[in-house]
C-alpha cells in the first residue's frame, strides 16, 4: 500500500509502527454552526480510508476531535443569546445527524477540547521548561516559532519569509511576530479556566496536540484534515508535540482536497455557501456521497447541479444491475478483502484484485469505480447469459461498493427515490403510465408527451426498455 504524505511530498509504502494496527487521528469540526460541503469532503474521504484500512484487515483506532471552546463559539454563543456549551451540545447532535445521513461510521473516540484542559496545560508547562514557549505580561502564552528549527516542512514555507511580510502591532506583546498564542488570558465574563498563567482558554493549535497525543500516543501513524488546515494549524501541531515529547509527531500527513461549488471557492460572501442539511433537503445523500468519493481524496471536487445529476446516474447504474435479485446477507458486514472466503459461483477474484490494486495506490477511488462499473457490465452479461452467475457478481459488487459506503439500499428503493417525497403515489404513476402506453399505441404521441412531461415536471423521469417503462424520482430543486 501506497500513501502520498504530504510531508515529504511523495507516495510512500505504508509500514504501521504497531504491525498490524493503524493510529489516524483527523482535525474535526468547530461547533459553532451546522457543518458545510467542505466538513463533508473530510468526513467521507477519511470514512472511505477507515473503512478500506479495515477492510484490508488493519485494526484501525480512529480518533477526530471536537473543537467546543473557540472565538467563534463565543461570538455566536453570545450573538443566540445562549450559552455556550447549549450551543456547542446542538452543533454536536447536527454534526452527528449529518455524518450519518452521509453514511459516514462514527470515530472510535471524539475527544472534547474542554474535557482535556488538564492536558492542555500541562503540555504548555512542558514547553515552557524547555524554552520553546514563554507566559507574555498580558496574561497570555506565546511558543517560539524559531525556538523549531524544523518550523515549516509540512507546508514548505520559509520562517525568513514569512517574518519579512509580518505586521507589528503597537501593542505587541510576542517576542517575534510569528510566535503563536498556546493559551489566552480570559477578557471579563468569557468562559475561562485556571492556568498557571491565570484564568484563560487554550489557543486552537494547542487543543489537537495535546489530545491527539492523549488518545494516540506521542507518534502516530496518520494525521489527516482539510486542504486550509496544513497552514498554520497542522504546521504547529507538529512543533508544539515534537518539542514537548521529543519524537516524530506523526509518520504520514494526508489532506484531502477542497470543495468547490460551480468552479469557485465555497464562500459566504459569494452566496454560494451549503450546510450538509441545505444539500441534503434536494438530494439523495447517498448522491452526494458518491460525489465525494468520486474523485480522488486529494483532488478538488466541483460541486454543481450537473455533477450530482451524474452521480445520481452511476448510482442509478449499479442499482439497476442490482435490481430483482436477492440481496439478502449480501452487506460488507463481516466481509473483507484479506482473507475473504471465496464467494459462490464464477466470480474468479479479478475485481477483487483490481479494486484493492486501485484503493493500494492511495485510496484511489475514482479507479475503484471503475472496477465496479465493469463488475456491474459483468452482472448485466450474466443475467442475460448466465444466470447461476448472477447471484455471486451482484454479491461482489456489493461487497466492494460497501468499502466505499455505497449500494447499501434496496436497490428500488433508491430508483424510486423514496416514496415518502413523491408527489402522487405509486399506483397513480403507473396508471398515467398506463394512459401514456396507451397514447403511443394509438400514435397520439402529442398525449404520451404531455404525460411524460406532466411526470418529468413532477420529478419522476421515465425510462423506456424493451421490457417495459420503469420510472426513477429526482426530488425537484426548491
Amino acid at each position: 500500500m501506497q500513501i502520498y504524505n504530504t510531508l515529504t511530498r511523495r507516495k510512500e509504502p505504508f509500514t504501521p509502527i504497531e504491525p498490524g494496527k493503524v493510529r489516524m487521528y483527523v482535525c474535526g469540526m468547530t461547533v459553532y454552526d451546522f457543518c458545510h460541503l467542505g466538513h463533508a469532503r473530510v468526513m467521507v474521504a477519511f470514512d472511505v480510508i477507515t473503512r478500506y484500512l479495515r477492510a484490508r484487515g488493519y485494526d484501525v483506532t480512529y480518533v477526530r476531535n471536537v473543537t467546543d471552546i473557540d472565538d467563534k463559539i463565543l461570538r455566536r454563543a453570545e450573538e443566540n443569546g445562549e450559552s455556550i456549551s447549549s450551543l456547542t451540545e446542538r452543533m454536536i447532535e447536527a454534526m452527528h445527524e449529518d455524518e450519518a445521513r452521509l453514511g459516514v461510521l462514527p470515530p472510535d473516540r471524539e475527544p472534547r477540547a474542554t474535557r482535556h484542559i488538564g492536558e492542555i496545560i500541562a503540555m504548555i508547562e512542558t514547553l515552557i521548561a524547555k524554552g520553546y514557549a514563554y507566559a507574555a505580561d498580558n496574561g497570555d502564552v506565546y511558543y517560539r516559532v524559531r525556538r523549531f528549527a524544523r518550523y515549516g516542512r509540512l507546508s514548505n514555507r520559509d520562517p525568513d519569509e514569512m517574518r519579512s511580510g509580518a505586521r507589528i502591532e503597537v501593542d505587541e506583546h510576542k517576542e517575534d511576530p510569528l510566535d503563536f498564542v498556546l493559551w489566552k488570558a480570559a477578557k471579563p465574563g468569557e468562559a475561562s479556566w485556571p492556568s498557571p498563567w491565570g484564568d484563560g482558554r487554550p489557543g486552537w493549535h494547542i487543543e489537537c496536540s495535546a489530545m491527539s497525543t492523549c488518545c494516540l500516543g506521542e507518534t502516530f501513524d496518520i494525521h489527516g484534515g482539510g486542504p486550509d488546515l496544513m497552514f498554520p494549524h497542522h504546521e504547529n501541531e507538529i512543533a508544539q508535540s515534537e518539542a514537548a515529547t521529543g519524537h516524530a509527531y506523526v509518520h504520514t500527513w494526508m489532506h484531502a482536497g477542497a470543495v468547490r461549488v460551480n468552479h469557485e471557492k465555497m464562500s459566504k460572501s459569494l452566496g454560494n455557501f451549503f450546510t450538509i442539511r441545505e444539500v441534503l433537503e434536494h438530494h439523495d445523500p447517498e448522491v452526494v456521497r458518491y460525489l465525494l468519493v468520486a474523485s480522488h481524496y486529494r483532488s478538488p471536487i466541483n460541486y454543481a447541479p450537473e455533477s450530482l445529476a451524474e452521480a445520481r446516474k452511476s448510482l442509478e447504474r449499479f442499482y439497476n444491475s442490482l435490481e430483482g435479485l436477492s440481496l439478502e446477507g449480501l452487506s460488507l458486514e463481516g466481509l473483507s478483502l484479506a482473507g475473504s472466503e471465496p464467494l459462490e459461483g464464477e466470480v474468479d477474484g479479478r475485481f477483487d484484485a483490481r479494486f484493492t490494486a486501485a484503493m493500494d495506490d492511495d485510496f484511489n477511488t475514482a479507479e475503484a469505480l471503475s472496477v465496479l462499473f465493469d463488475l456491474a457490465r459483468e452482472l448485466n452479461r450474466a443475467r442475460k447469459e448466465a444466470p447461476e452467475q448472477a447471484p455471486a457478481l451482484a454479491a461482489e459488487l456489493r461487497r466492494l461498493g460497501g468499502i466505499l459506503g455505497l449500494l447499501q439500499q434496496d436497490p428500488v428503493a433508491f430508483l424510486k427515490g423514496g416514496a415518502g417525497d413523491l408527489p402522487l403515489s405509486e399506483a397513480e404513476i403507473q396508471a398515467k403510465i398506463d394512459a401514456r402506453a396507451a397514447a403511443k399505441k394509438a400514435k397520439d404521441f402529442a398525449a404520451a408527451d404531455a404525460i411524460r412531461d406532466e411526470l418529468a415536471a413532477l420529478g419522476i423521469i421515465l425510462k423506456d426498455a424493451r421490457e417495459g417503462t420503469s420510472w426513477v424520482f429526482e426530488k425537484p430543486e426548491g
